[in-house]
């Protein structure tokens, strides 16, 4: 696919991050991640961006690049369906560099966690299990190539759009804006750059308390399906939960021990009460920087997040 770079260029020069309707050339926001806002651009709808405001220099952009082109070719490599996606760097006088990542729109009402809304159980824990089964796609990857390469996921639903293809549904996966993976056991991704979109006055306690773990879950089968699983209690459907716990058991490792209820209430207890407060402390770190310091805040932060 091809973008106008002159364009984001010129979007770039004139946005407003707190509400991009009002920006020179305006955006739209057609959803939200945990770190950060997709949008549209101007009268295109036909694709999807999202802003990596989080680099010193170009030299360190063009190394995020680099990385987020080897991840997605590994991942089709691993046999998962990507959308089609581009990348282009900005640099604005005053601004730092900019990643944009541009990726195909996909129809909102076909991605997996508002399918499973109209959908009937029995349809529901089939599109879960074919969510762990294009999943396990990596696991098989990793364990053909490691230690020369090994890839994280993450599974939720919401990263999952299901499309018709030849009589079928083929899974779509589209969170690909984080690259991670490992080269001979080395994580490539720099956990500085994970860090950016923190305030200031709370990365030192993420670097000690909870980076790791950020670093490391989405290579854990284990984890990933866990996370995948308490993902229905966000998306208020509980009732799934016992179920799709039994669908995650049959396709654990060997090795793993069998998830239960209790186990991903607390998960997703726990999950839910970090993301609040880190949107939470976001907000202050906003409020502090435009409000107080006369400073500009780069980032586009999620809107409410149902939890």
């Amino acid at each position: 696919m091809d973008i106008d770079v002159k364009l984001l260029r010129c979007f770039e020069a004139g946005l407003n991050p707190r509400h991009v309707e009002q920006s020179a050339i305006p955006a739209t926001v057609v959803g939200y991640g945990e770190i950060s806002a997709i949008f549209q651009i101007d009268s295109d709808t036909e694709t999807v961006f999202k802003r990596m405001p989080l680099f010193d220099d170009m030299a360190q952009a063009q190394e995020y690049e680099r990385m987020y082109h080897d991840y997605c070719r590994h991942l089709a490599r691993a046999g998962l369906t990507l959308p089609p996606s581009q990348t282009a760097i900005v640099s604005v006088p005053g601004h730092p560099v900019v990643l944009y990542i541009a990726q195909k729109r996909l129809p909102g009402q076909r991605f997996c966690h508002r399918l499973i809304h109209h959908l009937d159980q029995e349809a529901c824990l089939s599109l879960l299990e074919q969510v762990v089964q294009a999943a396990a796609k990596v696991w098989h990857f990793n364990a053909e190539t490691a230690p020369d390469i090994e890839l994280a996921i993450d599974g939720q639903l919401s990263n999952w759009v299901s499309l018709p293809a030849n009589g079928k549904n083929r899974l779509h996966y589209i969170d690909t804006s984080t690259p991670l993976y490992r080269i001979n056991g080395v994580e490539q991704q720099d956990p500085d750059l994970i860090l950016q979109s923190a305030p200031g006055f709370l990365r030192w306690i993420i670097r000690r308390f909870f980076l790791d773990d950020v670093m490391t879950r989405y290579y854990d089968p284990r984890l990933v399906y866990t996370d995948l699983v308490a993902n229905l209690f966000k998306e208020q459907k509980p009732d799934l939960v016992p179920a799709a716990i039994a669908v995650v058991n049959r396709h654990l490792p060997p090795d793993a021990a069998p998830l239960n209820v209790n186990e991903v209430k607390k998960y997703y207890r726990e999950d839910k009460m970090i993301w609040r407060l880190f949107l939470a402390f976001r907000r202050i770190d906003r409020w502090l920087k435009t409000g107080l310091l006369r400073r500009r805040y780069e980032f586009i932060l999620p809107g409410k997040i149902e939890r």
